[in-house]
């Protein structure tokens, strides 16, 4: 039997900030995954910068039944805290779009810097370890049963993540062992996920894959002003992934493809300015020639601007202005950045992280119910949410 005062099952990015705080407190902290390495999903993001945050981070950020849940951790270890850490370690980092932060050179530097922390506290990490069985310890704490020997520990961090990417290894283990110890886990989708299109919407647009055009992407609860990108399955880009979040199946989205202008307008003054041309030549202007080629009929597109009514001119600029569309569904956890969804925060100290039913359990980063958008807020809340779990423990 090895004994520990805290386990932290899942040696990821809220696993192992966790499992260094806890250690910086003299606490014994072993870190458990079924993985052969740590850390795995961070190396990957970003396309393998890893976008660690955001300088703009706040509550309206995040999806969450519970949306006060985030607000006490995101304060008490925010943004500028974990840059101060990465500052320490001499990470060059830059900023891109929308204040998200990137690592210069690689990934790795963040995962480094982390390894590094738990090592300076003492923190050992057991991989290739998966968990057989967990139950309530005698004195208190928690019994585990592994394929690699069995522990007890008083404390026990459940920082599983959630189902997205499940090459990179993703488990429903975090929501089972939420519901073997009584505590709601709210139905788990994909987020910040690719849409994939009707059959017929498919055939007509998979024509465009790797066009990316500017938009504003929006549903009735939300919008988005980000790239869309086309591809061979569907439609994906920033715009897309950030909706999808918010969308619901059967739900339509509407695409304004030229947010900075009016094109009812543009095109009325050309036609008052005598300007002869066909209304392809007018759009190819403004938008790539394949996508307005999808868009119109070729009637439309050979006809003369001049020729036109005023009302079919407002037709062609609501086409373009509210470009309206029916998503299939998403292309689900295989290439989702995010679970939305998940351990009921109602049942969760927003303080301490630990279950308000079971003393010594605690739940951390993504297996919980916050979602984050794009652009460095699901790490936020891993570092934040881990900090303030690891000051308890």
């Amino acid at each position: 039997m090895i004994e520990a005062d805290v386990i932290i099952i899942g040696a990821g990015a809220s696993g192992l900030m966790c499992a260094a705080e806890a250690g910086k407190r003299g606490r014994k902290a072993i870190v458990l995954d079924h993985a052969n390495k740590a850390g795995k999903k961070i190396l990957m993001s970003g396309g393998g910068r890893c976008n660690f945050t955001n300088y703009e981070v706040g509550p309206d950020n995040y999806i969450s039944h519970n949306p006060h849940f985030c607000k006490s951790a995101l304060s008490r270890y925010t943004q500028w805290d974990f840059l101060a850490l990465v500052g320490r370690y001499h990470i060059p980092f830059h900023e891109r779009e929308h204040g998200q932060l990137f690592c210069d050179e690689s990934a790795r530097d963040i995962l480094n810097m982390l390894l590094s922390e738990c090592n300076n506290a003492g923190v050992v990490i057991k991989l290739n370890t998966s968990i057989d069985t967990i139950e309530p310890a005698s004195n208190k704490g928690f019994h585990l049963k592994t394929n690699k020997g069995n522990y007890i520990c008083q404390s026990l961090v459940v920082a599983t993540g959630g189902l997205s990417i499940p090459k990179m290894g993703a488990t429903p283990l975090g929501y089972k062992i939420a519901q073997q110890f009584g505590i709601t886990v709210w139905p788990t989708r994909a987020g910040l996920v690719p849409f994939t299109l009707q059959p017929e919407d498919k055939a007509k647009f998979s024509t465009l894959s790797g066009i990316a055009v500017l938009c504003v992407i929006s549903n009735k609860s939300r919008s988005f002003r980000e790239n869309i990108l086309f591809t061979h399955r569907g439609l994906s880009g920033p715009a897309v992934l950030q909706i999808s979040s918010y969308w619901r199946p059967g739900e339509e989205i509407m695409i304004n493809l030229l947010p900075d202008m009016n094109l009812s307008v543009e095109l009325k003054s050309k036609r008052q300015q005598k300007i002869k041309s066909k209304m392809k030549t007018c759009l190819d202007s403004y938008l790539p020639k394949r996508l307005i080629n999808s868009l119109f009929t070729d009637d439309v597109l050979e006809s003369s601007l001049q020729d036109l009514s005023d009302k079919q001119i407002e037709q062609i600029s609501k086409q373009i202005h509210n470009w309206t569309i029916k998503p299939n569904g998403t292309e689900g956890y295989r290439t989702a950045e995010i679970t939305s969804g998940g351990v009921d925060c109602e049942a969760i100290s927003s303080k301490t992280m630990e279950s308000k039913a079971v003393p010594g359990l605690y739940f951390i980063g993504e297996v919980l119910d916050v979602t984050g958008w794009l652009g460095g807020y699901n790490f936020q809340w891993a570092w934040s949410s881990a900090w303030c779990a690891g000051q308890y423990v």
